[in-house]
């Protein structure tokens, strides 16, 4: 094969060092840059990549290509470690990417810490916003395997799918995680119905979807004792089952519908996550108990599952709540899982949750899922607000008047009025930005509106000014990213 030097002044390139690999076949890829544009090259005969050939050699044709999805297939084929694959019980943690650019940086953090990396994961509801496809998601997550050379396998997650079409829609492109989210139907004002209103509540349930005949579903759970690992027993009184029943039953249903639906689109190479955590109130140990063994009675197989844990797990900001009362709590939601695990305890809205990390890292040991998404987006703002420091200012006052309407469907609290106006803060100010909870929120929050917000008087659209800024100075991206999420990870690197 020719040497780096020569492969660069062959196909007019910068290679990626790391990017340059030879498949089984014989067959050599590598990534290139010239300006802010990829390539995808490959020197040898039958190399599957679509594109232009610029010469030839003892090895095959040398041929140069777009990062296409057809061309992230081909490079799939021929080096399988470029595609997701099924990651089990190991530590894990998911690491979104809304921009399609961050897996270099993310890929940076996870070297040598234990941990396997979800580097594709991304929910429908942020496919939506920022106007992008689950092929794109996972096309991104390869190029960034191949360009960092990344051998050691990544999962593909499909985050909080609601409806049957969407694992579909994102089976097809070869997600291998399905993260099922029947947040919709859990009845959070089950704790709080009297007897009359319970029992006609518990009535109204999807007994047929729970596979079971409404007068023999108590005598499953009323009065019955779990003994859990750490040596406690956990009762479900008559009420407690009645209230977890009429809580979560119909979510349940949905569950299990769900997951046929998975193994009919995606078949045995793949793996469910169950989320509650988007829901009103916390989940109790005895409804974490009672959500458990239902899905094993019902023949569910889930490798992790998020309950909605108490204290406030907002977006982009630490833990708000006592520390202490967590630990005790999370104790005996680790302690359901050991006994009828074990599976991963997948925290959502995880990022930045820094004082609470080394209780979650110590108690849950290796079956632990660390979810973040949002604040990789933000340490690419932090790099736009170094590169170009209008550019931010336009995203910062951007968000500050979308706010209001993006906010909806998050758990948040900030108030943009506590934010400083741009025009109040100078250049080498800006960054500050990202140390404030409300401004961290504000931006969090509305990415999909900044993202795919039109320029004003004719200026180019604030998302492609973003993108252009972090290709042009990718390696100022790539580090912060790298510093940011080597804290995320500190605490759980010893549990790999």
């Amino acid at each position: 094969m020719r040497s780096l030097q020569e492969l660069e002044k062959l196909a007019g390139l910068s290679i990626y060092p790391a990017s340059v690999q030879q498949s089984v076949g014989g067959v050599t890829y590598a990534i290139g840059r010239r300006d802010i544009e990829k390539f995808i090259v490959a020197v040898g005969e039958d190399c599957g990549v679509e594109g232009r050939q610029v010469d030839r050699s003892p090895q095959g044709c040398v041929c140069i290509g777009e990062l296409s999805a057809a061309n992230a297939r081909a490079v799939r084929n021929a080096l399988p470690w470029t595609a997701p694959r099924c990651l089990g019980l190991r530590a894990s943690v998911g690491l979104g990417d809304r921009l399609g650019l961050a897996t270099p940086g993310h890929i940076r953090a996870l070297r040598g810490a234990g941990l396997a990396g979800v580097l594709a994961q991304q929910s429908i509801r942020e496919m939506t916003r920022t106007r992008r496809t689950p092929q794109q998601v996972l096309d991104a997550a390869t190029w960034g395997v191949l360009q960092e050379g990344f051998d050691e396998g990544f999962g593909a997650d499909a985050d909080h799918l609601q409806q049957p079409e969407d694992v579909d829609y994102t089976a097809q492109a070869g997600f291998k995680l399905f993260t099922l989210d029947p947040g919709a139907l859990v009845d959070n004002l089950a704790d709080t119905l009297d007897d009359l209103a319970l029992r006609q509540a518990f009535e109204r349930l999807d007994f047929s979807g729970l596979d079971v005949e409404i007068d023999r579903y108590a005598g499953l759970y009323a009065g019955r004792k779990f003994k859990l690992a750490d040596g406690q027993k956990l009762h479900l009184d008559e009420e407690a089952f009645f209230r977890a029943a009429v809580k979560y039953g119909n979510a349940i249903a949905q569950v299990a519908r769900m997951a046929r639906r998975v193994a009919q689109a995606a078949g045995g190479d793949s793996e469910l996550e169950i989320s509650v955590d988007e829901t009103d109130s916390p989940t109790t140990p005895a409804e974490h108990c009672f959500f458990a063994a239902e899905l094993k009675r019902l023949g569910v197989k889930w490798v992790s599952l998020a309950p909605r844990f108490i204290g406030r797990f907002e977006k982009g900001v630490d833990y708000l709540g006592d520390p202490r009362q967590f630990r005790r709590d999370f104790a005996r939601h680790v302690a359901v899982m050991q006994t009828l695990g074990p599976y991963k305890l997948s925290i959502h809205s995880g990022s930045d949750k820094f004082s609470i990390y080394p209780i979650i890292a110590e108690l849950a040991g290796p079956y632990v899922h660390l979810k973040t998404s949002g604040t990789s987006y933000l340490e690419a703002l932090r790099a736009v607000a170094q590169i170009e420091p209008g550019l931010f200012r336009d995203i910062l006052e951007h968000a500050r008047r979308r706010y209001p309407y993006d906010k909806a469907s998050y758990h948040v609290s900030a108030q943009p009025e506590k934010v400083p106006l741009a025009e109040e803060l100078r250049d080498e100010e800006l960054p500050g930005v990202l140390a404030l909870l409300d401004g961290r929120q504000m931006l969090h929050v509305t990415f999909g509106s900044v993202m795919t917000a039109a320029g004003a008087d004719g200026a180019p659209p604030l998302g492609e000014r973003i993108l252009l800024a972090l290709r042009t100075q990718e390696e100022r991206h790539y580090q912060a990213l790298q510093r940011h999420i080597a804290r995320h990870l500190a605490s759980f690197a010893r549990t790999g």
